[in-house]
């Protein structure tokens, strides 16, 4: 019986189509799934990634009135007896902006009537979480006095 190319190692023409079409299914799949990453990836980027925005300093010139706050559109300063402070007037409900109610001692919402303490701990109303806490730096003049407090945004 004479040897046919099968038997003697080589590779018949259904054996070099089959694996032909499994190589190029695989090189296909590969290639797919390249695209596929190329265009998810920003999505997913995008989607799960915040930029930190730079931060923003406001001068405020000491001393502050007798009232011993200073209220601008982002923030509230505290500064009394001890170290100075700042919170954030957007309140944590719905992002209003909140005021200090000097005669009551409490900071409130006006949307919603959220109500948080002056070192912006929630107190009552919808509002879960406490207002954001703002980092003051002091400036002080060379003979020690307070030139102006610098509130982080």
């Amino acid at each position: 019986m004479p040897i046919t190319k099968n038997q003697a190692g080589g590779l018949g023409y259904k054996d070099i189509k089959t694996k032909r079409r499994a190589f190029l299914t695989r090189w296909l799949q590969g290639i797919g799934l390249l695209i596929s990453l190329v265009l998810v990836y920003p999505l997913l980027r995008f989607l799960g990634y915040a930029v930190k925005p730079r931060p923003r300093y406001r001068s405020v010139a000491a001393p502050l009135p007798l009232s011993g706050y200073h209220a601008e559109k982002d923030f509230i300063l505290f500064a009394g007896r001890h170290k100075p402070f700042a919170v954030s007037r957007t309140c944590t409900h719905l992002g209003c902006r909140v005021s200090y109610l000097e005669d009551k001692r409490i900071i409130e919402c006006p949307c919603h009537q959220s109500r948080f303490s002056p070192e912006g701990r929630v107190l009552n109303g919808p509002a879960k979480r406490n207002l954001k806490p703002l980092a003051v730096a002091v400036k002080k003049n060379n003979d020690g006095t307070i030139k102006e407090y610098v509130v982080t945004l």
